[in-house]
Parts: structure tokens; C-alpha cells; sequence
């Protein structure tokens, strides 16, 4: 996984704007049951009134809430209203603005709220928080006058409870106790009925008062203003729809934040994912083009193909969501244990049993899923192998009436991956249904204790309803983080298999100060002492081979089946490099070059002609790009194949399928002669370049060779010896050894491994 946060270091700030924009899109998202609390709470319950200064009140509360101060001993109190309350009488310019939201100040004098000085008004705030209180239910006594309090509110303020003689009750008013208290005139004469409750004294009233807690409290504020803002002339109806619309609209900007904040960051994650996906396919596919044919011994051309796709694939979307949900989920989890338990604390423990059982299924989920990831990964490769293999090999099966054998092979491959998937997925599956269930007996919990928390005052309607929605964004986050942790292994695997690629040691690769090739290259070959053992072998496959192929001249390489033809001229590209001696070209040793001026002066022609999808001119030019169209015309004229070309009404512009399936074996090696031949190199390698061609077209191809050729060393590999017999210098290869260097008649006298193949291919009048 290391290695790919080095892919991701491009994308820094995407990554960092995508934090922010998560940042902002929780906190929008965490706000949401918070408004929704208060409409329900204050729009609906309290009619739209905040417990809080009021902006105007009656100049008869003002001053009754005076002498109950007073009354208390409290003058201080009192002058802390009057530092942030100024008085406005009908007719002035003030009443007349007052007068549009408070019809009352055209008529009457009000007390008008002053803002100006922040820290006066908080200290008022909690002044009249404290005491308002006290003057709703003391206007109620009738025997209130002592204490300041009788007619304070022109009995406009109801009872404040369901009974006459006590305090709001628990059901009207949410925390408040019930304390006993004389009924108000004219309803229930003291004495009068059996077992009436005693009457309390305002003192112990006003001490009862003292004691509830702030929700009981903050209710008797917003009961005692509906009825001032009532007697002030205030539409309440108007009053209550206005804030529900505003905290409605409210909610609207910040659901088109979140919006806004999710669209883009699932722009940028896809942006971040799909680059990071670009570099890691780039990066895998430069370094296979790097490789040497001892990497290419590790990897199998279809894991290699798995890798650059299905994997990077994986990887790709593990970014796309993690960028989302990494960073979101946390913040919503965390975010949202906090202000649930604000909300109503006593719930607690419906949230932690809930996420313990959740959080239990995961860990199942994932110690069953997590060790067959690895195993999805392993066939898919086994049924890309099976799939490239019979695509590339359809004749031979076809040849061979082996379709069946096939069609039994990829339906294992295909089986095996299918039940490994289904297996995976059925497991993972059952998440879903079982979060169902778990949010359903969440949602049935939260509302069977919250609405007993409601009926015993313990929290309101909409703190029930804002804990219910926190609860389901936790939940949430923590099956977001869940799936996170089941795609991480997953994508974690994928990623270790890029880097298995990415981070393999290149054995062949340019040196650190390279040195220039002569001008002109001249294009000797010299083989000095080599030895070349394959990487992991045991034993060496070339022994102690020296020799020295001149310019202008024609080495051939023969010997038997695996004697090390091939490997030897694959030494001098450097598609391997010695294990001992050195290889050198016009005297400097080809490991001191650049690859790219070593290869540039080489014109080679492998065993198996491959052909690209693409016009015979553009796979002529894979030679040398620059070639103009008289330089292909003459290639393709000394390969012998110029008349593939005449036959076609495209021309040079003839298309060439993929590997060159829509053309003859003998047409692919003389389209993979032509590709060498128009790069007029110094150097030419044909290793077993004629084997499709018939005796004519091959010495068609030689003699031409006499000419096109004559200043370039060339090799010819040969398990043939017609080919070869005119060849300047010819090297005989035994199990590995040089067992004889000489020209056709030499090696006839003094080369007994030679004089076997020649006896065992041509009649004894030919070999004179």
C-alpha cells in the first residue's frame, strides 16, 4: 500500500479540498435534526417563541417584574434589565417602527430591547430567564399583590398547570414538580373541600420556582410571552408560520450545501481515482517495457494483464470511496455521538448497543470474506491464462478436436472464480437485511424510551425525534467504515500485486554514465569468455564462447535442439546480459552503452515473427519511424513480400490483424524481415527468420541480403545447413560449448557434430 500513496502525492490538494468540502458536507448533514428539533420544538409546541429576551414588552410586566425583585431583595437584578431596556412612547419615531411587528407601541408606551452593549444583554438574559418565570406564575395568585405580583400580567396568563391550586403539572410542563399552592379566587375556597392541599406561602412558591430545572423553566417563559406578544397585538399565527419558514429555509441552504459539497467532492474523488488509476496502469506498463526476459520469467502474461487491469480497477475504487467515506464517516460517527447525546443523554445506551451489535456482524463479515480476496485475485489470473491460451492457440485445438477439453478447462476456471464470488457476495450480503432489522429495532427503542422521557419531562418532542436521526447517521457512518474495511483488503491485495510489478528490480537497465557509440558504428561483434547461466538455474546453459563476427561478413550459429542458439544471439541486445565475460560491439562492452544505442544499431528478426494490428506500412516502419515510402517499398521488396502489396487495392495501407493472423507464416517472417531491413542497422540478427519460407524466396532473401548488407555484421540462426553453407563464418554449438568455428568445407573435415547434420539433412552430392 506504501507504493501507492506515492501515486497519490500528485493529487495533494484535490485530496485536501475533498477533506474541507467532507468537512463542510457533515457538518451541514449533522445540522439538519438540529433545525428540524426546533421547528418541531419551537415552531409547532411553542408557537415560533424562543425563551429568550423578549424585543418589546409591556411597560405593566416590566415593572411588575421590578417589584417582584424588589419584592426579593434583588434591585440589582432588576437594574441589569433596565441597562439594556429603553422606554418608547406612542408617537415617536421609534413606536412607529415598534409598531409594524408590535401594534400595541402606537397605542401605549413599551420597553424596547437595546443591543448595542453584547455582554449588558447577556447579563439581562440570564436575569430574566431566572425570574420571568416567577411573575408568570405569581400573577396568578390572588394573593400575588403582596409580592408585587397581583394583575402584573392583566390576567392574561392562564393557569399553569391543569389544576387550579398547584404548579404546572410534569405533562404541561416538562421537569416541573407539583408543589401544593392556594387556588386562585372564586375556584377552590380554601377549607372547603376534603383533602384540598394545603396552601403554600409565595416565599416557598418562589423557592419551588427556584428549583426546577431550565426546561420547566424556559416553558413558563415561552407560556408567559405568548400571552405578552398576544396583549402586544402580535398575529401569533403569523408569528409561528414565519419561523417555521425561516428555519425551514434555513435547512434548505443547507441541504444545497451539502449538495454542492457531495457533487464536488464526488468530482474530485473521481478525478484523484481515475488519475491515480491512469498512473499506476502507465507505471506497470513502463515498467513490463523495461523488464528483461528474466523478469518476464516471474510474471505469466495474464497476471501481468490482471494487474494493469482488474486490479488497478480495484484499486481505483477503493480511492473513489475511500476519498468519500475515510474521511466523512469519522466525522459524521463522531460528530453525531456528541449531539445526540446533547440531545438526550439517557439514550445512550440504545446507540452503544446498537453499534457493538453491528459492529460484531462486521468483524464476522469480515474474517470470512477478507482470505478468499486474495484467492479472487489468483483466478482471475488462472482464467485469463485459460482464456490467451485458447484464443492464441484456437487452431491447434481445433487441430487436435480439443474444443471439449477446453470448454471442460474454462468452465472449472470460470466455476472456481464464480463460487469464490458467490461466496463472498452471499456473505456480504446478509449486511444489508440484518442493518435493516438493526434500524428498525433502533427507530421502535428510541421511540418506546423517548416518548416516556417525553411524558416524564425529561427532553421534548423534537429532541426525540433529532436523537432518532443521529442515531441513523451513526449508524450509518459505521456501516460506511464497515464496507471501507471489507474493500481495503481487497484493494490492498490488487495493490500489493501492482507493486510486486512496479517495484521489481530491473536487472538490465541503462548505466549511470553511459558511454557513445563510435561514429560511423562499425558493427564487430566480439564474444569474450561468455558465460550465461539462467536466473534461478543451476548450471550454466553457454560455456566459455569467444569469437569475432567482422562487418561485411555472415555468422551462422547451428547446432541441435536447446543448444543455446537462440540465448547466444539474445546476448548481444542485451535481452539477457552474460553471467561472465563480456559481449562487445566495435570494442567497448555493450553493458557500458545506452540500451537505446545499443538496440538502435541492431536490425533484429526473433523466432517468432510477431506482427502488430495495423498497415503493412506502419508495421515496416516499426523499424525506423522516419522511414520514407521508397526506403519500405525497398524492404519489402528484398523480404520477397512486395507482392502482398501489388495484390491489394489498399496498398501499403493493407491492415495486418493483431499478432498477423490474417496473414501466412511465411508472409509474417518476411513483414518481420522488412521491419528489420528498412532500419539499415550495422548490425543484423535473423534467429530462425526463414524456417516458413520455400528454398526459392529464402535464397531470393540471402542473395539480396549480399548486396543490402554488405558493410552490417549479420547473424543467422540455423537449424538447417543449406542455409548457412555459403555463410563466411559458421559457429557449431554442442549442449552449450563451441565445438567448432569455421566456414562449411572446414567443419565438414574437422566438426563431427556438424558432419551429423549436414549427413542427416542433405545428400552427400549437395554437401560438395
Amino acid at each position: 500500500m506504501r507504493t501507492l500513496f506515492r501515486y497519490l502525492k500528485p493529487y495533494w490538494l484535490s485530496i485536501v479540498l475533498v477533506i474541507a468540502l467532507l468537512f463542510i458536507q457533515a457538518n451541514a448533514d449533522l445540522s439538519l435534526p438540529d433545525y428540524l428539533s426546533k421547528i418541531v420544538n419551537i415552531g409547532i409546541q411553542q408557537g415560533g417563541i424562543e425563551p429568550d429576551l423578549p424585543q418589546v414588552i409591556r411597560i405593566s410586566s416590566f415593572e411588575a417584574l421590578g417589584r417582584l425583585l424588589q419584592a426579593e431583595g434583588a434591585g440589582e437584578k432588576f437594574a441589569a434589565l433596565q441597562k439594556v431596556y429603553t422606554h418608547v412612547t406612542p408617537g415617536s419615531d421609534q413606536a412607529k417602527t415598534l409598531s409594524k411587528k408590535w401594534p400595541l407601541a402606537n397605542s401605549e408606551p413599551v420597553m424596547s430591547l437595546d443591543l448595542s452593549d453584547k455582554a449588558a444583554v447577556d447579563a439581562a438574559r440570564q436575569v430574566f430567564l431566572a425570574e420571568y418565570p416567577k411573575l408568570v406564575v405569581m400573577s396568578q395568585l390572588p394573593n400575588a399583590a403582596a409580592m408585587g405580583g397581583a394583575g402584573a400580567l392583566g390576567g392574561a396568563v392562564p393557569s399553569a398547570g391543569p389544576s387550579a391550586g398547584t404548579l404546572p403539572s410534569a405533562g404541561a410542563v416538562p421537569g416541573a414538580a407539583a408543589p401544593n399552592m392556594p387556588a386562585p379566587s372564586g375556584q377552590v375556597p380554601s377549607g372547603q373541600a376534603s383533602g384540598a392541599p394545603a396552601a403554600l406561602s409565595p416565599q416557598a412558591i418562589l423557592s419551588q420556582i427556584d428549583s426546577l430545572d431550565p426546561l420547566a423553566k424556559s416553558q413558563l417563559v415561552v407560556r408567559g410571552l405568548q400571552k405578552e406578544f398576544e396583549a402586544l397585538g402580535v398575529d401569533t399565527v403569523v408569528l409561528q408560520t414565519g419561523y417555521i419558514l425561516s428555519i425551514g429555509a434555513i435547512m434548505l441552504i443547507i441541504t444545497l450545501i451539502s449538495v454542492a459539497s457531495t457533487i464536488m467532492v464526488g468530482f474530485l474523488g473521481s478525478r484523484v481515482a481515475a488519475g491515480t488509476a491512469r498512473d499506476l496502469r502507465r507505471a506497470v506498463f513502463t515498467k513490463v517495457e523495461d523488464f528483461s526476459l528474466a523478469e518476464f520469467d516471474s510474471f505469466s502474461t495474464a497476471s501481468l494483464i490482471t494487474r494493469s487491469t482488474n486490479d488497478v480497477t480495484q484499486v481505483q475504487m477503493m480511492i473513489m470511496m475511500g476519498t468519500r467515506m475515510l474521511f466523512y464517516a469519522p466525522i459524521i460517527g463522531i460528530g453525531g455521538v456528541i449531539r445526540a447525546l446533547g440531545k438526550a443523554s439517557g439514550m445512550w445506551w440504545i446507540i452503544a448497543a446498537a453499534v457493538g451489535v453491528l459492529i460484531g456482524i462486521i468483524g464476522l463479515v469480515f474474517a470470512l470474506v477478507v482470505p478468499r480476496f486474495r484467492t479472487v485475485q489468483k483466478l482471475v489470473d488462472r482464467l485469463n491464462l485459460v482464456v490467451r491460451e485458447n484464443l492464441s492457440g484456437m487452431m491447434v485445438i481445433r487441430a487436435f478436436n480439443r474444443q471439449d477439453h477446453e470448454v471442460q478447462r474454462f468452465d472449472k476456471a470460470n466455476r472456481d472464480l464464480t463460487s469464490t464470488m458467490l461466496y463472498v457476495t452471499r456473505v456480504m450480503v446478509v449486511l444489508m437485511p440484518i442493518m435493516t432489522v438493526i434500524m428498525n429495532v433502533v427507530s421502535v427503542s428510541i421511540i418506546w424510551v423517548g416518548s416516556h422521557e417525553v411524558s416524564a419531562g425529561s427532553i421534548r418532542v423534537g429532541d426525540m425525534m433529532a436523537f432518532m436521526q443521529y442515531s441513523m447517521q451513526i449508524f450509518f457512518a459505521f456501516l460506511m467504515m464497515s464496507m471501507m474495511f471489507i474493500m481495503l483488503p481487497r484493494a490492498s491485495v490488487s495493490a500489493d500485486r501492482i507493486a510486486e510489478v512496479v517495484n521489481t528490480p530491473v536487472s538490465i537497465k541503462d548505466p549511470e554514465a553511459p558511454k557513445l557509440l563510435p561514429k560511423p558504428t562499425r558493427g564487430e561483434i566480439e564474444f569474450r569468455n561468455v558465460r550465461f547461466r539462467y536466473p534461478g538455474a543451476q548450471e550454466d546453459v553457454l560455456h566459455d564462447i569467444s569469437f569475432t563476427a567482422k562487418p561485411g561478413t555472415t555468422t551462422a550459429i547451428i547446432g541441435t535442439t536447446g543448444s543455446g542458439k537462440s540465448t547466444l544471439v539474445s546476448l548481444i541486445p542485451r535481452l539477457y546480459d552474460v553471467t561472465e565475460g563480456a559481449v562487445l560491439l566495435d570494442g567497448t562492452d555493450i553493458r557500458t552503452l545506452a540500451l537505446s544505442d545499443l538496440r538502435g544499431a541492431i536490425g533484429f528478426v526473433p523466432q517468432k515473427s510477431m506482427l502488430f494490428s495495423g498497415s503493412i506500412a506502419d508495421n515496416v516502419r516499426y523499424g525506423k519511424d522516419s522511414a520514407a515510402e521508397e526506403e519500405v517499398k525497398e524492404a519489402l521488396e528484398l523480404s520477397q513480400i512486395w507482392s502482398l502489396v501489388e495484390e491489394s487495392p489498399e496498398g501499403l495501407e493493407r491492415q495486418i490483424s493483431q499478432g498477423g493472423m490474417n496473414v501466412s507464416g511465411g508472409q509474417r517472417q518476411r513483414l518481420a524481415i522488412a521491419r528489420a531491413l528498412v532500419r539499415r542497422a550495422p548490425v543484423y540478427i535473423f534467429d530462425e527468420s526463414f524456417s516458413a519460407l520455400d528454398y526459392r524466396t529464402e535464397r531470393a532473401i540471402r542473395a539480396a541480403l549480399k548486396t543490402y548488407a554488405k558493410d552490417s555484421t549479420v547473424f543467422l540462426v540455423s537449424q538447417r545447413v543449406a542455409p548457412i553453407r555459403h555463410a563466411e563464418q559458421i559457429i557449431v554449438l554442442d549442449d552449450g560449448h563451441v565445438v567448432g568455428i569455421g566456414k562449411h568445407e572446414e567443419l565438414m573435415k574437422t566438426c563431427d557434430v556438424y558432419l551429423d547434420i549436414a549427413l542427416s539433412q542433405l545428400k552427400q552430392e549437395e554437401l560438395a
